[in-house]
């Protein structure tokens, strides 16, 4: 994978090292679970019902979020796809409930891995693309996933989030504090690289604020890690610690009570997967399969996204 292939300044074998780490606690973070509930709100603008859908890494991107999409759909089946196994499990037995819960027994069913080529019906991918060394790959597996006329929502950090520490570390001449993220046009432009159609891409930005630079220190390890390709790759000593903490000072604000605030931009997607379309020439062969599909999409109703 060349540079050109791969998020700003990522570095791929940081961000394996990363996508392989085991969660050590079986609950989401915060922030990505409140970036859940506002893709939810975004369903209500689409009319397509999924008869099955995939959640990418539930443990990550939000169980809170996984059971309202249950509730939305509760005679969907779902995948739980993790590139761990007991992650998914984890998340499995999370979203199960104990085995006195009635919900356990009278909810569809759950399966563990990737479904199997066009089996689902929506793609749900939260805070999860920018942390990918090969985007365009993970978008590949999630149009394979899909049916025609099937579609995905993801969300992702752009590249305002976390703008205050990089000030912070520019003016201490420290290496950046995480990798470049990515702008939302230029998702929209991958998406249609991989044969998605429609994409309609948002963003906002979020503010949070934390009483103590320690508090600050925590959320950020929830959230991921330092995967800039010149990011400082030793151990840092205590008194490096203390000195970055005090910089953090430099967030306070006065319109809230001296709190320290942080900035994160966030990314909305969705796209379609249309029917396969092939260019006819003097001579075009077609699979039976893709025929199939373009024969059923011409006689089917319009779509509604």
């Amino acid at each position: 994978m060349s540079s050109s292939e791969r998020p700003p300044s990522i570095d791929p074998v940081a961000a394996a090292h990363w996508a392989a780490l085991p969660l050590a606690r079986e609950a989401s973070p915060w922030l990505h679970e409140e970036v859940a509930s506002r893709m939810l709100d975004r369903l209500d603008f689409i009319c397509l019902q999924p008869q099955a859908w995939a959640h990418w890494e539930p443990l990550r991107g939000g169980l809170k979020a996984h059971q309202a999409l249950a509730k939305r759909y509760p005679t969907s089946p779902a995948w739980l796809v993790a590139g761990q196994e007991g992650e998914a499990q984890a998340a499995q037995s999370a979203i199960r409930g104990r085995w006195w819960q009635a919900s356990r027994w009278t909810a569809p069913a759950l399966h563990l891995g990737l479904p199997a080529v066009g089996a689902v019906q929506m793609v749900w991918a939260n805070m999860l693309l920018h942390h990918a060394a090969d985007p365009q790959a993970l978008i590949r597996a999630w149009h394979q996933a899909l049916a025609v006329d099937g579609f995905l929502m993801f969300s992702c950090f752009g590249p305002d989030t976390l703008r205050e520490l990089r000030q912070i570390h520019a003016q201490k001449g420290w290496p950046e504090p995480a990798h470049e993220f990515t702008d939302m046009h230029d998702w929209g432009d991958m998406l249609v690289q991989a044969g998605f159609a429609e994409p309609v891409m948002d963003m906002e930005r979020i503010t949070l604020s934390y009483e103590t630079p320690e508090r600050l220190l925590a959320e950020l390890r929830e959230l991921g890690r330092n995967l800039h390709v010149q990011r400082f790759t030793g151990l840092r000593g205590r008194a490096w610690r203390d000195e970055w903490l005090q910089a953090l000072q430099a967030l306070a604000r006065p319109d809230e009570q001296g709190r320290l605030c942080l900035s994160f931009e966030v990314v909305y997607g969705h796209a379609l997967k249309p029917a396969p379309r092939h260019k006819v020439q003097a001579q075009s062969q077609i699979d039976l399969q893709d025929m199939r599909k373009m024969l059923g999409a011409k006689a089917g109703q319009p779509r509604q996204l």
